[in-house]
Parts: structure tokens; sequence; C-alpha cells
């Protein structure tokens, strides 16, 4: 049983984590206001290209940063929770030195200290995650037409999928526990917290955009929050630090597979941003990006969207970009990886506990004594998907047996 003393000294240096992060919000202050998307376009149309021209506020987290050095310094790197302290402050730490250097190159290289580059290997070894998406583009492109049906590209407004999406929320978790909104001044498709959902008013969103977000967004993103926020000992659990990213994207791209609600159009988007984020560090700049996405079949909104996410808080001229896409494919790889090793080893437990509040693959295996104390809580919430341990053993029974299979030694069959 650990010590209740070393307890409640982490509990404080956690508490003091929570309060000194409380305005590093690194997406939200990097992101771009709804009005240079509405310049940049208008200008386009026009036959007026120019490279928008972004405003970011001057920031200054120093204190927070003293705050932050000092609570590292009091966490002991043998504890568990020691560990995760540290490395939480030092994550928290570069966030803040890339917002103080927002619009700057060197945000840039403080996005890939966090997040990696598209040349990154991948776990195991393997591939690139621009090796990945370049792969997962070919094949969409061949055949992403042919593999939607009619039903599943009816278009639906965003206060219609508001409401289906509110009745989905509520019917999970029994109450008005997350909101959903449209927010005609956002940029992307859609964003999420722990309590509320945004979608972006004037867009048009398919089923599979509706599955999408209840899968990916609320029962990982939001419910992670959730159930971080609920821990009575390490509150920092429902902070969405850097450190994470991963994680929640990989364990939130796994949702959507595992549930069938990923499309190809879906892995064509993610793969597209990876590809864009490669460009960009190799020096295209804005306008070259944009037209990539535009060549690659994206109107002219979702081409900005998606360009503004590569250069947000860098430098639109080349050279630099916003790393953070470039996670979806590792994450994916390494949570997949993680789940089979769980069935392999009847550890399904840590599959579950992964989703007591954010935390990274590397924190679930730490933190297992604690769980097993009930030091650290179990999650209030838990997907459908992975409450059922049968259906999840069956389901990453057959994907171990599939990845063992040589496929290019598989006839075609009467497809010859």
């Amino acid at each position: 049983m650990a010590a209740a003393a070393d307890i409640a000294h982490y509990a404080a240096l956690d508490a003091r984590l929570v309060q000194a992060v409380r305005g590093i919000r690194l997406l939200g202050l990097a992101s771009w206001p709804a009005t240079v998307q509405a310049q940049f376009l208008a200008g386009w149309r026009s036959g007026r290209t120019a490279l928008p021209q972004v405003e970011y506020p001057a920031l200054d987290f120093s204190q927070a940063r003293r705050a932050l050095a000092a609570i590292a310094s009091e966490a002991d790197a043998d504890h568990p929770l020691g560990v995760y302290l540290c490395e939480s402050a030092i994550s928290w730490d570069r966030a803040a030195r890339l917002l103080e250097s927002l619009g700057s190159a060197q945000a840039g290289a403080e996005s890939v200290a966090l997040f990696g580059r598209p040349d990154d290997p991948m776990p195991g070894q393997g591939p690139s995650a621009r090796e990945a998406a370049r792969h997962f583009i070919q094949i969409a492109s061949e055949l992403d037409h042919e593999l939607l049906a009619p039903e599943e590209q009816v278009p639906v407004s965003a206060a219609a999928l508001a409401l289906q999406l509110q009745g989905d929320l509520d019917e999970f978790f029994g109450r008005r526990t997350i909101a959903v909104e449209v927010d005609p001044g956002l940029i992307a498709k859609a964003a999420a917290g722990a309590n509320r959902i945004r979608l972006r008013g004037g867009a048009a969103f398919s089923d599979y955009d509706r599955r999408q977000l209840f899968h990916h967004e609320a029962l990982v993103h939001s419910l992670t929050a959730l159930n971080g926020r609920a821990q009575p000992h390490l509150r920092s659990l429902g902070l969405a630090s850097p450190r994470v990213t991963a994680t929640q994207e990989g364990l939130a791209t796994f949702a959507e597979q595992i549930t069938g609600s990923i499309d190809i159009g879906r892995m064509k988007r993610i793969s597209l941003r990876i590809e864009a984020i490669a460009m960009a560090l190799d020096g295209a700049d804005f306008l070259q990006v944009f037209g990539y996405f535009l060549a690659a079949g994206q109107d002219e909104e979702e081409s900005f969207a998606s360009a503004q996410r590569v250069f947000r808080g860098v430098p639109v001229g080349g050279g630099s970009a916003f790393t953070k896409d470039t996670v979806y494919l590792h994450g994916l790889v390494a949570v997949h990886t993680f789940f089979r090793r769980a069935l392999q080893r009847d550890r399904l437990r840590l599959c579950r506990w992964l989703f007591a509040g954010k935390m990274t693959l590397e924190d679930v295996v730490r933190f297992e004594p604690l769980l097993g104390e009930g030091i650290l809580a179990p999650p209030r919430w838990l997907p459908p998907w992975v409450e059922r341990a049968s259906g999840l053993a069956g389901m990453l029974a057959f994907s171990l047996f599939a990845n063992r299979i040589r496929m290019d030694r598989i006839s075609d069959g009467p497809l010859g």
C-alpha cells in the first residue's frame, strides 16, 4: 500500500500543477480567428491571392514556468506519481515556450519537440508517419467514391446534427453532462471539451461525422476529461497535457476504427494533413499547402481549415509547421499494439483503466498498482466497446491473426 504521506505530497504538487497551467491553452491561443478565413477566401475568389496575415498575442508565462520547475524539482523520479508530474511539468513548460514564441520559427521547433515530425518512425521502428499517410492517400484516392454508400453522403446541417448528437450524449451519460452547440465563428468543423462540443455553423455533416464525433470526441476526449476531473488525488488527469496527445488521439482514432465509425475519407483527411505538415517543413508556404488540399478534392473552406491546422502559431511562409496532426497515425499504431499485447498477457484491465483520465500508455502501466489499490479511481464512464470484454477480445484476436498473415501471398480469388 502506498504511503499516505506520499499520496498527500503528490496530491498537493498536482493541485499546484493544475493552478500553474490554467492559462496555457495551446490550441486556443495558437488557432486563428474566423475573420482570417473570410478575408483570405474573399481575396482568393477574386483572384487576389496573398498569404494570410495573423496577429498573435504577446504572451509571458515565466511565472507559470517557474512554478512548473519547482513542482518538477519536488517530485521523486522513482515514484510513479513523481515521474508523471515531472514529465507533465516539462511538457507544459514547452507548451508555454511555444505560446511565448507564436508566429516565429521557434514555435515550430517547440512543436516538433512536443509532437515529433512526419518522418519519425512509428512504433516498432516501422515506416514513418509520412510513408503510412502516403499509403492511405493512394488507397483512398482509388477507392473512396466506390466505398461510400449514397445514404452516407446525405448532408446534415450543423443544427440538425447538434440535435441528433445531443440525444446520443444524453442517452449515454444519463443527463446533460455534455452540451452540443453551433458556433458560426469556428474554423474547424468541430471542437470538443470536457462539457461542450461545438459544431461549425454553416458546415455540412454526414452520418459518419455523427458517429465519429460521438466515439472520437465525446467517448474519448470528453469522457477521459470528465473521468480525470473526478480523480480524488490527481485532478490534472482531466487536463489535455501535450505529452498525452499521441495516446489521446491514437485512442480516439482506434475507437473510430473498432466501432466501424471511420470511413476511408476520414483516413484520407488525416493522411493529407500529415503530408501537408511534411511539405511545410520542407519549405512549402500556406498558399502551396492550401492548393495541395484543393487538388486533393477538399472544398475551399475545408482546404483553408486544413492548411490553418498546419500553420497555426508558426510563420506562413514555409519551413515551419504546427506538427500536432503527425501524432494521429503514430498514436493509432501504438494504442492498437498496446491493446493487442494487453489481450495476449491477460491484462485487459489496463485498457479500461486507460480511460480513467488523460494519460499516456506508459502512465497507465506505472499507475497499475495505484489503480489496483484504489488510490487512483477507476473510470466512472467507459465506452461500451471497452466494457464488453469478450467482444473486444474477439476483435483484437482477429486483428492479431490478420497481422500475421502475409497478405501479398493470398490469392485474389474470384477477382483474379
